[in-house]
């Protein structure tokens, strides 16, 4: 086994950078550091806390332009829109230094004569961050703010795609300020991650990432009795009911398919349209499939990059192929892409019609740019379709009437419902899944509620 790192860049599939892999040892002092920092961290009052924690937000976003370039190098997300990970990371981070005040105040209780009781919310320990390359700042934010909000300590370890987004969080957490240990990141192998969650210092394991990968934490955590928050896979449904604005979905739908090459675990990867709308939603889908800018995500003008790696394009490739081979129509002709090719990790867009369940594309998890478009005959069909999967992330309907959509939405198995919008986390509503899409809740003031156990004081007076 080799103890270098290697990460590629999907952008001209040259080795990018090398780093050293952390060795037992070094794993086992950045644990013993991070043990004594919690000692003292924990006892911080939440508002010395929060100070320090804007600060480190404030040295993250200080090195934007420069942060944004390296996503491009590292992932291969275009360059004009690789900033907006940044502005994300700054909003939900303020968020939740916000929402810490009555996220972790104590539990309300009525009143008892005679008695002073309270349940107050106390850290857990050693929060170990596992994130993956597809949205490096914005997932990895999700666990480590509120977690050193909390009072917990953090440590991350970052996807070997994605290697200088650990070091920059981590410069940024010393150039703030905070203690020694109280943030650390580590670049690991896949058997040193499994050895770190069963270390006794970890109490709590943030992980990002596949279904694979999330079976893989379970059954390292098992027996320890730690918390687990799994944010896993998704095949994000939409309906397109016969009242939409057909303009407006279209536009939305295709950008929440083909945003970020697809790679996006709520991207949109499947549609369900009524009959009576069917035709020209389609048509209008296509025309704004076919009008992306595939190429070098350097290029100020393009707006779709390579997916992370060649195997990743092909995966997808053979997904479409099968789906054609079976029946479906793809209406994107790959040579009107030059820059799409075997291969390589670049990769035209394309949308199929003619779909059904019986091919993967409509019920494996693609994560590239592909979306199946089928017709439905009605709300009922709709449903019983989108529910008709291993995923539960989110999903989407786009209709001029919100009281049907809310009718509708609470049959949905999923653990967000959007309305004329999709492929979008609001800091102030729960993320959360269902089904093969994981478990446990980040972000809202819910968020905290998986970083900290309640501690119930029961006092009597004499």
């Amino acid at each position: 086994m080799t103890d270098v790192l290697e990460t590629v860049s999907p952008v001209d599939g040259r080795v990018l950078l090398e780093r050293p892999l952390a060795s037992d040892d070094e794993v086992a002092r950045t644990l013993e550091r991070a043990s004594a920092a919690f000692r003292s961290w924990s006892r911080w009052p939440l508002e010395a806390r929060r100070e320090a924690v804007a600060k480190f937000v404030e040295a993250v976003v200080a090195g934007r332009d420069e942060a944004a370039l390296e996503l491009t190098l590292q992932m291969g997300r275009p360059i004009a829109q690789a900033p907006s990970e940044l502005r994300g990371f700054e909003e939900r981070a303020r968020f939740m230094i916000d929402e810490s005040v009555p996220g972790l105040a104590d539990l309300p209780l009525a009143g008892k004569p005679g008695f002073r009781r309270r349940v107050a919310r106390v850290p857990l320990g050693v929060v170990f961050v596992i994130a993956p390359w597809n949205y490096p700042y914005l997932t990895a934010v999700n666990a480590i703010v509120p977690a050193l909000l909390a009072g917990n300590v953090v440590l991350l370890k970052h996807s070997a795609q994605t290697p200088l987004v650990a070091e920059r969080l981590a410069a940024a957490a010393a150039s703030a300020g905070l203690p020694e240990g109280v943030f650390s990141a580590l670049h690991l192998a896949h058997d040193a991650v499994a050895r770190v969650i069963r270390s006794g210092p970890v109490r709590f394991v943030a992980f990002t990432g596949s279904v694979e990968g999330g079976r893989a934490v379970e059954s390292a955590a098992a027996g320890r009795f730690v918390g687990l928050g799994l944010e896993l896979g998704g095949k994000d449904p939409a309906y397109v009911r016969p009242d939409a604005d057909l303009a407006h979905a279209a536009d939305s739908l295709v950008d929440g398919a083909f945003f970020n090459s697809g790679q996006s675990c709520c991207g949109i990867e499947r549609i369900y349209v009524h009959e009576a709308v069917y035709d020209e939603f389609v048509e209008r889908a296509v025309a704004l499939t076919r009008a992306y800018r595939l190429g070098d995500p350097r290029q100020a003008d393009v707006n779709l990059g390579p997916m992370v790696r060649a195997s990743a394009a092909a995966f997808v490739r053979g997904q479409v192929e099968e789906a054609v081979r079976a029946g479906a129509t793809a209406h994107v002709d790959e040579a009107t892409f030059p820059a799409s090719r075997a291969g390589t990790a670049y990769l035209a867009p394309q949308l199929l019609t003619g779909v059904d369940h019986r091919m993967r594309v409509m019920t494996e998890e693609s994560f590239g740019p592909v979306v199946g478009i089928a017709a439905v005959r009605s709300d009922d069909e709709a449903i019983a379709r989108m529910n008709d999967s291993a995923f539960g992330l989110t999903a989407a309907i786009y209709t001029r009437d919100l009281d049907v959509a809310a009718a509708l939405g609470a049959s949905l198995e999923t653990g967000t419902v959007f309305a004329n919008r999709c492929d979008y986390l609001d800091p102030a509503l729960a993320w959360t899944g269902v089904k093969d899409s994981g478990r446990g809740c980040s972000l809202s003031r819910f968020g905290f509620e998986q970083l900290t156990r309640p501690m119930s004081f029961h006092f009597k007076e004499i």
